[in-house]
């Protein structure tokens, strides 16, 4: 076994094992690190339901095209581990994440730790080494009690679309949700964002008010609408953004009015470079590899890690905007609300196939899918299978899950194409704890 392989074997085994949201681990231990966290490049902090990726990826590649060396963290990764940690433009390597997790194994001597704090604190402790001049943080979930939330005040603390998700840790209402991701905001920041429902805007007001943070807002503040060529922001003509969906017009907008509040050196030019490049995996991503083959000549397959109501509704305006029939595969997380997620995809969507992966991480059973749908969605079982049921050409989505995502990605890669799997739905067992507190009820591997 490689020294990188150890190490994460090694951090996967870390206590608590589930989510328990609070800092005073990572701070012992930040603080035993020499607190890496306070000797960051100017901060942009990202926080929201949906968007937080997109906002993140538009803003690297913005700023990347105006010459600046960016470290980013994200979560959850989708193949391998070195995706959540970008270090002054490059995924960190093998080598450099198994020798600073040691590192942090060692200083932590056995305390407990979970494998989003040990992994956060990787992060910070790579980037205080490494020079560069902004710092991308993308939330893991919330933002009051997020690991990230350690940091110092950022420079930027930016909001995207808040909405349901992760009620049994942050609330069961979308205020308490959105008072949990204001958390971030913080005296001496600017805040940025773009739409939000009424209620979720009253909160981040408040929050930002009591900091005395100034507060950007759409349709306020700064202004983004869609143009036949592409966007227009703040007077400026720009091109279709690369990532595609309406929604990305906040996101986009979100990311550039972060970096102007950032008061960091971007041209013009930088602006259309940045929106033109920007790459984020399973967002409405295309696939061109072996799981295209197993369709119709003439098909198209495109893939989403949208699991949320938000996001529901955002695939359900992509399939309007599509107009042709479109088959989805939805496979989902157990913890996820599929009732809600799925209601406005049934009416638009030529045939649903509810589907999971074997390797896919805590998968709702098919079967739960079904019944959530009405009984409109048939069985797959899995991927392989519900494209082998196709027989015409059609456009298919994917969607329903990041962790689906990652096993569509690894499939799309295979060459040639794995046979069709027959294997069957996670047992009962499998099911995780039902969560009863805001500690420690889901996995801490990197929360979505």
């Amino acid at each position: 076994m490689s020294r990188y392989d150890a190490s994460l074997s090694r951090l996967h085994n870390l206590y608590p094992k589930l989510i328990d949201l609070s800092l005073g681990r990572l701070e012992r231990l930040l603080g035993d690190l020499g607190n890496p966290h306070l000797h960051l490049p100017p901060v942009i902090h990202v926080a929201g339901t949906n968007g937080k990726g997109s906002a993140c990826a538009f803003m690297r590649a913005i700023a990347e095209a105006a010459g600046l060396k960016v470290h980013v963290f994200t979560s959850p990764h989708l193949v391998k581990f070195n995706e959540r940690i970008r270090l002054a433009g490059a995924l960190v390597s093998d080598e450099a994440l198994a020798e600073v997790l040691d590192e942090i194994e060692s200083q932590n001597a056995g305390n407990q730790i979970t494998v989003f704090e040990a992994i956060t604190a990787a992060a910070f402790l790579l980037f205080s080494r490494v020079p560069a001049d902004l710092c991308i943080l993308e939330v893991g979930l919330g933002g009051r009690l997020d690991a990230t939330n350690v940091i110092a005040a950022p420079r930027v603390a930016a909001i995207t679309s808040i909405s349901m998700d992760h009620q049994e840790f942050l609330g069961h209402r979308l205020a308490v949700i959105a008072a949990e991701k204001a958390g971030i905001i913080k005296p001496g920041c600017t805040v940025v964002t773009g739409l939000q429902a009424p209620e979720a805007l009253a909160e981040i007001m408040q929050a930002a008010a009591a900091a005395g943070a100034p507060l950007l807002r759409r349709g306020r503040d700064w202004h983004v609408t869609e143009t036949p060529e592409g966007l227009r922001f703040d007077g400026m003509d720009l091109p279709k953004p690369s990532l595609l969906g309406a929604h990305q017009a906040d996101n986009a907008g979100i990311a550039m009015a972060a970096l102007q509040a950032s008061g960091l050196p971007i041209p013009a030019s930088a602006y259309a470079a940045g929106l033109r490049s920007a790459e984020w995996p399973a967002r409405l991503q295309k696939l061109n590899g072996a799981l295209l083959k197993r369709l119709p000549a003439g098909s198209e397959l495109w893939l989403d890690g949208a699991h949320n109501p938000g996001g529901g509704q955002a695939l359900a305006a992509q399939l309007d905007a599509w107009g042709s029939p479109t088959v989805l595969l939805v496979g989902m997380k157990q913890s996820k609300d599929v009732t809600e997620f799925i209601a406005p995809l049934l009416p638009r969507a030529a045939k649903i196939f509810a589907v999971v992966e074997p390797g896919q991480h805590l998968a709702l059973p098919v079967e739960t899918i079904i019944a959530a749908s009405g009984g409109m969605a048939v069985p797959g079982p899995d991927v392989a299978g519900a494209l082998a049921q196709i027989t015409a050409p059609v456009r298919v989505l994917i969607c329903g899950s990041l962790y689906l995502a990652g096993e569509v990605l690894k499939l799309d890669a295979s060459s040639p194409p794995p046979p069709t799997s027959t294997a069957a739905s996670p047992s009962a067992k499998e099911k995780p704890a039902k969560p009863n507190s805001t500690s420690s009820k889901v996995d801490a591997t990197g929360v979505i």
